[in-house]
């Protein structure tokens, strides 16, 4: 028996929503990374992209355990001199909550050009609202 590789005309991608209210960070980035690559597919192979579009919706209502709202900090670098920004948790999720979602995907994600043609089928929104009604998307439960 044969090992089975997709090739790329084969593939069938969907949309799938995962929504982030209530549901802790990382185990919903990992849900979000396997379906981004493909991995919860039996069609998976690792050299090619498998995986299916993410919406992700109410990314502001994401839960974070423990002291992580205060104590875990997100660094930005403008690359000018005092470019350098330390925010925490919680200024994040003020300011810009789709970015919590966005850095917890992107570090479970392969670091090289497949990684970042599969991180752009990700869509992240902070509300409950999207616009990719039409698509019909498969309403994930966590």
């Amino acid at each position: 028996m044969k090992s089975y590789l997709a090739k790329v005309g084969e593939i069938d991608r969907k949309y799938i929503l995962f929504d982030a209210d209530g549901v802790v960070l990382g185990r919903l980035a990992v849900r979000i990374a396997n379906a981004l690559r493909g991995k919860d597919k039996p069609t998976y192979t690792p050299h090619i992209d498998t995986g299916n579009f993410v919406i992700v919706i109410n990314a502001a209502k994401v839960k974070l355990t423990g002291k992580k709202e205060e104590r875990k900090i997100y660094v930005s670098y403008s690359g000018y001199r005092s470019g350098l920004r330390h925010l925490k948790a919680s200024e994040v999720r003020e300011q810009r909550p789709e970015r919590m979602i966005q850095d917890a995907v992107w570090g479970m994600m392969p670091h090289g050009r497949l990684g970042r043609e599969l991180y752009k089928k990700l869509k992240v929104y902070a509300g409950a609202e999207h616009p990719h009604k039409a698509q019909n998307p498969e309403i994930v439960k966590l």
